[in-house]
Parts: structure tokens; C-alpha cells; sequence
């Protein structure tokens, strides 16, 4: 037999069973799409998850206190009261890279206005915070540094607060009720949406800090010290800078821990996408799943194959066909069937991902990668979940094959 008939008889052989062609074929097809689909799932919520990161700001280093210790047992990193306000004015002060420094308090609480009420998120914060996060005024102003340190009663509010609160009425010069204080509306934010942590930004009120330490949240400490430096190239420099100041104004001795933690924006990012890219693996890894089974169904159905061909084989090599072309035809036959399914993966992976994200409304990015990928690892199960029924159709001994019935 000529090595360019081969492929003609394995597609003649396969046509030749049809429905029988398309099951096998609907095992790779099922997995191909189950990877297609969590890869483009996966990819899409890591775009999403750096989208969010950059909805912190621009080059924000963030500052937690530490873990509170109750009878030697750790409470948890946080808990601690270990941030003052006046430890971000030094860092503002004394670090020549910290161009904006806001220590933040936060408190969930009703508002009221006029007869309504609505539980909400009120923020103190510094005049610099609108800077740090790149969150810009839609109408009216912020704050000034003379309001904060006066203590004014003033607010900024959040694009939800002006639909569920103000029926999407201009709200500039309103007066809120927070837990009893007054508190004119002096700005209204514009929309930034969801939050790293899946929370409605928009769903705020921020205020000076001193407003929130004095009148509102009766705490003394700061939750967060949100810090913007100059550029990218002085986040690490600033951190450890940061890091060291901190130690010398809380008096830690060098075999101390610290009391704080510092993560750039870079660390938020790194661990929100690297938890994200784990998950990606993990669901492409359980749909791969479904390849491996669909690559024994084709070993299978490829072995009856070579049982019920086993007249036609041993006539081909009693006529001179050699064993390398029965070899070859069966497995061209495997690998057809894992491509037919490849392809068919591909094009429902598309449509599946298309209409998860549609409907569902996750976010979804297509990868050729993981494409061409899916169609190699196709034709890689059909060569070595074929190769078995291949090698015993070509040592087949052409007198026993053609005594069969």
C-alpha cells in the first residue's frame, strides 16, 4: 500500500461508521470545551481581579496594624491598635518618596435623612484620600486640610448613596444624620464600582478623620494608613522606609516583631491574581479530566474497530500491505477522531464561555494559547490512547486474520 493511500482508507474506514465516529468524537469534544471554558473563565477573573487592584489608586502602599495578643494567643492581623494619625502625618513628613498619606477609620451605620434611612459605610479620611485612590469629583469639591483639622462637618458622597438615599436628586448642601451629628454634603464622587473584595465602592460616605474619631466611630487608632508614593520605581524603596519609621516611632527593639504590616499595591495584586490563577488551574485541571476519559473511549471503540476489521486487515497484509501501513492507518483513524473533537471543543468552549459570561455576568477572556493547546493535546490522546489498538492491528498474522469471522 502507497503511504499517501493510508489517509484516504483511514477517512473512508471512519465515514464508513458515522454515528459510531461522532460519539467517540463527543468524549473530546465535552472535554476540550469543560478546559476552554475554565481557562477563559479563569483568565477573565484574573483580568478582572488586576482591574480591580488598579481601582486602588496609583502606586498605593498600604499600612495595617498588627495582631492583637489576648492570654498569648494571636487575634489575628488587624486587631491591634498600633496606628495613629499621627504616625501617617510622619510618614508624610519624613519620607521625601510619600507624596499622600490618609489614616482611615471606618464604621457601618445608618444614615438618615429627612424619613429615610439606610445603612451604609462612613469613611474618615484625609483630604489627600481622593488623591491616593485616583477617585475623581463628579460635583461640588473635597474637603479641604483646614475642614480636617477643624473638624468640619462636611461629606462625599458615593453615586449609591445619591440613588438609594436622594432618589437620584442633587444632593450638594443636604444635610445626613449620622448617628446624631449633621454632616452637609459637599461633593458626590463619580461611579467606581466594585471592589477587590466584591463590595459596592460606590456605597459610601467619607468624611474628614477627625469628624470620624471624635463624633462618629469613638475609636483612637487608625484601621489603614493609605499611602501614595511619587512612582512605581519607589515602591520598594518607600516600603522599606516606612517599615523602618514605624519601628522607630513605636520603639520596637531589633529582636521585635513588627507590630504593622506594609504591602504595595504590587503584593495586593500579586496575591489576589496568583489566588486567581491557582483556581484557573484547578477547574482546567478537573475538565482535563474529562479529555483523559474521552481518550479511552477512543482506545476502546478503536480496539472493537480492529475486531471487527480483522478479515479486512489480514487481507491488506496478505495483498503486501506491510504492518507500518496498518499502523499507520489506525492510528491516523485515532488522531482524526481526537481532531474531529478538538475542533468541535473549541467552537462549543466559545459558545459556552460566551454564554456564561452573558448570562451568568463573569468576566471571560479567550485564549488562542489555550486553543492551539487544546487541539495538540487532541491529537497527542489520539496518538497514545491509539497507538495500542494500532500496534495489535499491525501484528496481526495475515492467515489467522483471514480465517476469523
Amino acid at each position: 500500500m502507497k503511504i499517501s493511500a493510508v489517509p484516504y482508507v483511514a477517512f473512508k474506514a471512519l465515514r464508513r461508521n458515522r454515528m459510531r465516529t461522532i460519539l467517540t468524537a463527543l468524549g473530546i469534544v465535552i472535554g476540550v470545551a469543560a478546559v476552554i471554558t475554565m481557562v477563559g473563565l479563569g483568565q477573565g477573573a484574573s483580568a478582572e481581579v488586576q482591574e480591580q487592584v488598579n481601582r486602588l489608586g496609583q502606586n498605593v502602599v498600604l499600612v495595617f496594624p498588627g495582631a492583637r495578643q489576648l492570654g498569648g494567643v494571636s487575634i489575628g492581623g488587624g486587631s491591634a491598635n498600633t496606628l495613629t494619625t499621627e504616625d501617617a502625618r510622619a510618614l508624610r513628613e519624613e519620607i521625601p518618596e510619600v507624596i499622600a498619606a490618609s489614616p482611615e477609620v471606618r464604621s457601618q451605620t445608618l444614615i438618615v435623612f429627612g424619613n429615610r434611612n439606610y445603612h451604609t459605610r462612613v469613611y474618615g479620611q484625609s483630604h489627600d484620600y481622593l488623591q491616593i485612590r485616583q477617585w475623581p469629583i463628579e460635583s461640588g469639591r473635597m474637603y479641604t486640610e483646614e475642614e480636617v483639622e477643624r473638624s468640619a462637618l462636611v461629606a462625599v458622597v458615593g453615586q449609591t448613596i445619591v440613588e438609594e438615599v436622594f432618589e437620584g436628586a442633587d444632593p450638594i448642601g443636604e444635610t445626613i444624620r449620622v448617628r446624631g451629628v449633621p454632616l452637609t454634603i459637599i461633593g458626590v464622587l463619580e461611579r467606581k464600582g466594585m471592589s477587590l473584595m466584591g463590595s459596592v465602592q460606590d456605597d459610601i460616605v467619607i468624611i474628614p478623620y477627625t469628624t470620624a474619631f471624635q463624633r462618629i466611630s469613638g475609636r483612637t487608632h487608625a484601621m489603614v494608613i493609605n499611602i501614595q508614593v511619587y512612582d512605581e520605581q519607589s515602591m520598594g524603596i518607600a516600603q522599606e522606609k516606612i517599615t523602618d519609621l514605624l519601628r522607630e516611632r513605636h520603639r520596637l527593639a531589633p529582636y521585635q516583631e513588627n507590630d504593622f504590616t506594609v504591602q504595595t499595591q504590587e503584593d495586593v495584586a500579586q496575591t489576589a491574581t496568583e489566588t486567581s490563577r491557582v483556581m484557573t488551574i484547578l477547574l482546567a485541571s478537573i475538565a482535563g479530566v474529562s479529555l483523559f476519559v474521552g481518550g479511552i473511549g477512543i482506545m476502546n471503540v478503536m480496539l472493537v474497530s480492529v475486531t471487527e476489521r480483522t478479515r479486512e486487515v489480514g487481507l491488506r497484509l496478505a495483498v503486501g500491505a506491510r504492518s507500518p501501513d496498518v499502523l499507520l492507518q489506525f492510528l491516523i483513524e485515532a488522531v482524526v477522531l481526537c481532531l474531529l473533537g478538538g475542533i468541535g471543543g473549541i467552537l462549543l468552549g466559545i459558545i459556552s464561555t460566551e454564554l456564561i459570561a452573558t448570562y451568568a455576568g463573569w468576566p471571560a477572556l479567550f485564549s488562542t494559547e489555550a486553543m492551539l493547546v487544546a487541539v495538540g493535546v487532541s491529537a497527542a490522546v489520539g496518538v497514545f490512547f491509539g497507538f495500542y489498538p494500532a500496534w495489535k492491528a499491525s501484528r496481526l498474522d495475515p492467515i489467522v486474520a483471514l480465517r476469523s469471522e
